[in-house]
């Protein structure tokens, strides 16, 4: 029983694993162009690079020859020295055009937060729509194209985690083999 157990289990894991690959692949690779709406920016906190403190920017853009908006997640800036003030980020000023990966939607965390708040943990595209009056896209975008903000773009690889469950299935596995080792073992045993 406890070798079945291991196999399964392994499996399970491999199949997680398998299936963030998959979604990784399925990223699309996407170009927009239109105007930042400034005045909507939110800062998603406690967001780490190398340690270091910062927040996230996102902001929406305003699609050219459309009433629609979609969410831009600019990039990562460090925090400053003490929490009163947020960095100073610059917004292109008129028509840009932005690049990157399209994603169903920010990553959330638990959250009790007032929505109205300019420092987030997390923004939900269609709270946020109904918060804001804008008419957002159901996808939010990642940036990956430069602009003169002093946003760092060094996102993590969407198949993160990948790594996690292939470990997961190796100690299964390996359960499973020592279930087999210890049974062959056993019953060699006198009585």
């Amino acid at each position: 029983m406890a070798c079945a157990a291991g196999i399964a289990l392994g499996n399970w894991q491999s199949g997680r694993a398998d299936e963030k690959r998959a979604a990784a692949a399925r990223l699309a690779r996407v170009a927009v162009e239109g105007e930042f709406v400034p005045k909507f920016t939110v800062y998603l906190d406690n967001k780490t690079r190398r340690g270091q403190p910062g927040y996230e920017v996102v902001t929406p853009l305003r699609l050219r020859g459309s009433p629609w908006h979609v969410l831009v997640n600019r990039g990562w800036i460090a925090a400053g020295a003490t929490r009163d003030a947020l960095p100073e980020v610059p917004t292109p000023a008129g028509e840009v055009r932005i690049e990157g990966i399209a994603l169903e939607r920010l990553p959330r965390l638990l959250s009790l937060e007032r929505t109205a708040a300019k420092v987030r943990q997390s923004v939900d595209v269609e709270a946020y729509a109904a918060e804001t009056g804008l008419r957002l896209e159901p996808r939010v975008i990642e940036q990956h194209s430069s602009l003169p903000d002093g946003l760092a773009r060094d996102w993590p690889p969407h198949h993160a985690g990948v790594e996690k469950h292939e470990a997961y299935a190796l100690q299964w596995y390996s359960l499973a083999a020592l279930a087999v080792v210890l049974a062959i073992a056993l019953s060699f045993r006198k009585t």
